[in-house]
């Protein structure tokens, strides 16, 4: 078959040709953005879920809606190795240079950006020689009290007032929000505590681990009141089904029923997955329809492909002390892992020993805690690929 037409685009972020198994967030949003534009009050939300289960492709199929509705939108992706305010305050600068050409009377776009730059002035990290372009003095008193928490609630408030002074809205959409620190994320909690106070038209659409909803609880406790935290998965079996069926139906190939129920086995319904496994059975195929042994014939191709490119970036970050805890987790079986099990398998006789390597993971983004005691793989099947790729423990 023509390797040009494959419909399959496995890749970070990447859209895929059918997003099936989604309505019900997408609506969501949905949802938020009309509410917030006729001034109702709306939670923001943040997605959370596993690696590979799509979250960014639904980040930025959530921008593409919000653009459409009117929103003036920022995309930023949270780092490890830059702060909050760096990543900010370049979009937000040309959001309010868009907004300054927009027709209306009013001032208060003015003021938005002599705020901003009273917050590049009072921020202590590194934005590079930010000129705002406008000859314009910044707000002394507003966003430049280099209280993160006290100047990100100031400089909101007066974009919010700048987009509802121009009767449209803001929506600021975040990718790996867990990266941020604990004081990076109370400002930005505090930051939509006072939108949702004053019903401005500034909205947060996020996406991150598992850990976020924790994460956002213990830095403020209202954080449920002003988020929802809609939970990713891996899609069922019909909705997996559909997202490899259509697109090639689309192209006039098909699969063969058990072909397709054996993908699903062995993805488990993960988004990414079924698009590298529909991408390298239509390469794979001479013809349609793709049957089952044709899968079982591509399993090994597949299998290595997700190793080196999806597994093996991940891996080869770690140390040799966690990828032993990995390892150990692995050799359990199937998680969540109960932290004394895994003590028991390193050989120690108490989980404080290996709470530091723990603490390092989480922080990587390797694992996460579903319940107290318990933790778990971020990335689905990471068990297996442990396995696969130290087959003998004790050779760590």
């Amino acid at each position: 078959m023509d390797k040009i037409r494959n419909p399959f685009s496995p890749g970070a972020g990447a859209p895929p040709p059918e997003l099936a198994g989604r309505d019900n967030v997408l609506e969501q949003a949905e949802v938020l953005f009309g509410r917030i534009l006729r001034k109702r009050p709306e939670k923001s939300m943040i997605m959370t879920g596993l690696r590979g289960v799509g979250k960014t492709v639904l980040l930025n199929e959530m921008e593409r809606r919000a653009s459409q509705a009117g929103y003036r939108t920022v995309v930023i992706e949270a780092s490890e190795q830059k702060p909050l305010a760096a990543m900010l305050i370049p979009p937000l600068r040309s959001l309010l240079y868009e907004l300054d050409r927009m027709a209306g009377a009013g001032n208060k776009v003015r003021r938005a950006l002599a705020a901003l730059k009273s917050f590049v002035g009072a921020v202590k990290v590194s934005v590079g020689d930010i000129e705002l372009g406008l000859d314009i003095e910044p707000e002394k008193g507003t966003a430049d009290s280099g209280d993160l928490e006290v100047d990100l609630s100031s400089l909101f408030v007066v974009v919010g007032e700048a987009a509802e002074e121009r009767q449209c809205a803001v929506a600021i959409f975040i990718d790996e929000i867990q990266y941020f620190s604990s004081a990076e994320l109370n400002a930005l909690i505090m930051a939509m505590h006072k939108m949702q106070q004053r019903q401005l038209p500034l909205v947060l659409v996020g996406a991150g681990l598992p850990i976020l909803p924790g994460l956002a609880g213990n830095a403020k406790s209202y954080a449920e009141r002003l988020f929802s935290f809609p939970d990713i998965g891996p899609l069922e079996e019909e909705d997996a089904v559909k997202a490899l069926q259509d697109p090639v139906n689309a192209e006039g190939v098909e699969f063969d029923r058990d072909a397709l129920g054996e993908i699903y086995r062995l993805t488990k319904g993960y988004p990414y997955f079924l698009q590298e496994w529909g991408y390298q059975a239509w390469n794979q195929a001479e013809a349609s329809p793709i049957t089952l042994q044709l899968v079982h014939e591509t399993r090994l191709e597949v299998g290595r492909r997700l190793d080196e490119n999806f597994f093996r970036v991940r891996f080869d970050r770690l140390t040799d002390g966690e990828k032993k805890f990995l390892r150990a987790m692995a050799e359990i079986g199937q998680g969540p892992y109960r932290t004394t099990d895994i003590a028991d398998v390193l050989g120690v006789e108490s989980t404080t020993a290996i709470s530091s390597v723990r603490s390092k993971l989480i922080t990587k983004g390797m694992i996460y805690s579903p319940a107290h005691g318990l933790l778990n793989f971020t990335v689905p099947l990471f068990d297996e690929f442990m396995r696969r790729a130290i087959p003998d423990m004790s050779a760590l």
